[in-house]
């Protein structure tokens, strides 16, 4: 994967990709198709080290994951897509048409809950005849970092130019608006449209800040057992398990914007820095 190199302010360096990947589009009618890119396959290192910068031990251990080909939506679910596919036939739960605090088409949907974003994704499902659903974590670091090992898709450090974040401090809760080398930026204190900001590698927007986005596993404090083939780690015997959020969102502070961020909470809770976006298997004919 060739990259190149620039500077911005204060002599940071940004990595810029050349994109690897092919788009394909889910025609779903009034101007909300879905944009799927295919990821290639490939094996990566999930996780942090213990030396980067605001690691935290349920990032550990870091352990080599395999990948299969899969498509993953180039941008979080749009409010657009989700008032389109909440007016499907409903599978097994109401959805309401408009949840999200920061209107706009293009803004990712948000204030929706575990459960709601996979009855979303069956009620695709049934549309389409495609089985859509969460990604896995191990499929959204790996397509969140793109082949690249630093802490953000696009080098070691993150400023609000390239990201949705909080940029600014928050005394009360001791909370930094940089990163590393990095400047402190803008705090927007909302949501941005979908793909305001630099890709990665494969050609996926917003994978740092403006929405956490919901993931098919359930929660575990750290990777000790963790599947290494990128299938989502589900445990039969638990119910109602607080599942995975990855991502960071407009409300938080860089760290935790980082690739190998994971946080949990109930599946039935949603708030509005909370949205998803979809995957589905490699087979589009």
């Amino acid at each position: 994967m060739s990259e190149r190199a620039v500077s911005p302010p204060g002599n940071l360096v940004i990595r810029r990709q050349r994109r690897v990947g092919r788009d394909w589009r889910e025609p779903l009618g009034n101007g909300a198709d879905l944009e799927m890119v295919l990821i290639p396959g490939g094996e990566f290192w999930m996780g942090s080290s213990e030396n980067e910068l605001d690691h935290r031990m349920n990032e550990s251990p870091r352990h080599r994951v395999r990948v299969p080909i899969f498509l993953i939506g180039k941008y979080p679910v749009t409010q657009a897509q989700w008032r389109t596919v909440a007016a499907l036939p409903q599978v097994e739960r109401a959805l309401k048409p408009d949840p999200s605090r920061f209107k706009g088409a293009n803004r990712p949907v948000e204030s929706v809950s575990w459960d709601d974003a996979v009855e979303f994704c069956r009620r695709l499902s049934q549309h389409s005849g495609r089985d859509y659903r969460l990604p896995s974590e191990a499929e959204w670091e790996y397509a969140c970092r793109a082949g690249t090992s630093t802490p953000f898709h696009f080098g070691e450090t993150i400023t609000t130019e390239l990201a949705n974040y909080r940029g600014t401090d928050d005394k009360d809760l001791d909370w930094s608006g940089s990163y590393g080398r990095g400047p402190k930026g803008k705090y927007r204190k909302q949501t941005t449209e979908v793909g305001s900001f630099l890709a990665n590698g494969f050609g996926l927007y917003d994978m740092h800040g403006n929405v956490w986005e919901w993931c098919a596993d359930d929660w575990h404090d750290n990777y000790n057992g963790a599947p290494d083939d990128s299938s989502p780690w589900i445990d039969e015997n638990r119910t109602e398990a607080p599942k995975v959020l990855r991502g960071g969102s407009w409300l938080d502070v860089p760290g935790y914007c980082r690739s190998a961020v994971r946080v949990d909470y109930s599946p039935t809770i949603a708030f509005a820095y909370r949205g998803f976006r979809v995957a589905c298997a490699a087979s589009i004919a």
